[in-house]
């Protein structure tokens, strides 16, 4: 009962947050230079058309009743309209969000799986030839994460192991030019593959998904490495490991409880990278065409689309907000000192 009303409170204060950022994004974004009515109409448009487009899209109207129409037609799931191609943001958004997610995921992945074990071997005191590694990468590594730009190491990785070693697909999307896509069921197309049987298409699909999701994890995995490594350490150091250890605990008892002790201000920073790497998200789609939101919203900026401007943004924010809501959870769970606080 603790954690459902935990929860039902941080999702009533979603309500305000939201209202809040669309009030924000609306105002932002009607102050991009253009006239979307004379960018959807050329510049060879008579004024009198123009005009009769703006008296329709409602931009003769003041900001406020702008907001209002917006805002009721948000509240009844309709997002509007793109008015480059004329599509539904919803739709849009839909379609494009999987690979996006994606992405993210498989980012995600590589940081838990991969990086989060090597952080957690070279904080070890050991002195053998596994741990000295790591140190070592873990040196090389926290000295690189964050100092490199994400689309220049993706150009990097395309030039390396498309160009000179052919070892990876080029940026061609999500799966080969020739490549049917699989039937949609989750969206995410090593998932839809898997479940049709098609191993071929799948192959295609994780080859795709390879370069990009490296490139996210190895320029925002950095913080999570670091943290993960400096909490370690300072649990291994700490008074209650001395203290157990010389009880005579068994190192892998030892070691769990330290790992515990130094999970919570790695989950926190966790969190933050993960609402951060929607907004990296945006130049790797660029840079490998894997056609996502990101990519999407770069577009609709430069021909200022006003509408997919601010799906995109409500849709990132919504996203950021459950991965924080996530992320307290987790701290309610193995913080004491939180589910403490909350009750």
């Amino acid at each position: 009962m603790r954690t459902l009303k935990y929860i039902g409170r941080r999702l009533l204060v979603l309500v305000p947050q939201l209202f809040l950022i669309s009030i924000i994004t609306f105002t932002l974004v009607r102050m991009l230079p253009g006239d979307p009515a004379r960018l959807e109409l050329g510049p060879l448009a008579p004024e009198e058309g123009v005009e009769l487009l703006r008296h329709q899209l409602r931009l003769d109207k003041p900001l406020p009743q702008q907001y209002i129409a917006y805002l009721q037609r948000l509240l009844q799931g309709d997002f509007g309209r793109s008015w480059v191609n004329s599509s539904s943001v919803a739709q849009d958004l839909l379609v494009r969000a999987p690979a996006t997610l994606e992405l993210i995921t498989a980012g995600m992945l590589i940081v838990l799986v991969v990086m989060v074990p090597i952080a957690l071997l070279s904080a070890s005191p050991s002195r053998g030839w596994l741990a000295r590694a790591t140190r070592r990468i873990s040196f090389g590594y926290g000295l690189l994460a964050g100092a490199l730009p994400d689309f220049w190491l993706g150009l990097v990785l395309i030039f390396v192991f498309f160009s000179v070693l052919g070892w990876a697909p080029g940026p061609e999307g999500r799966l080969a030019i020739l490549d049917l896509p699989p039937e949609r069921v989750t969206g995410f197309y090593v998932v839809d593959t898997l479940l049709a049987g098609n191993f071929d298409t799948f192959k295609s699909a994780l080859s795709h998904l390879a370069l990009p999701a490296v490139t996210l994890a190895f320029v925002y995995g950095g913080p999570i490495f670091k943290m993960v490594r400096a909490s370690m350490e300072a649990a291994l150091r700490s008074d209650y490991t001395i203290y157990a250890e010389g009880l005579g605990l068994p190192r892998r008892t030892v070691l769990l409880w330290a790992m515990r002790n130094a999970a919570p201000p790695a989950v926190v920073v966790t969190g933050v990278v993960a609402g951060y790497l929607l907004g990296g998200a945006v130049l790797i789609e660029t840079v490998f065409n894997l056609n996502g939101i990101g990519q999407y919203a770069v577009q609709s900026i430069t021909t200022a689309d006003y509408a997919p401007i601010q799906g995109f943004v409500l849709v990132a924010a919504v996203f950021t907000m459950m991965v924080y809501l996530i992320v307290d959870l987790l701290q309610f769970m193995i913080d004491p000192r939180v589910s403490a606080r909350a009750s």
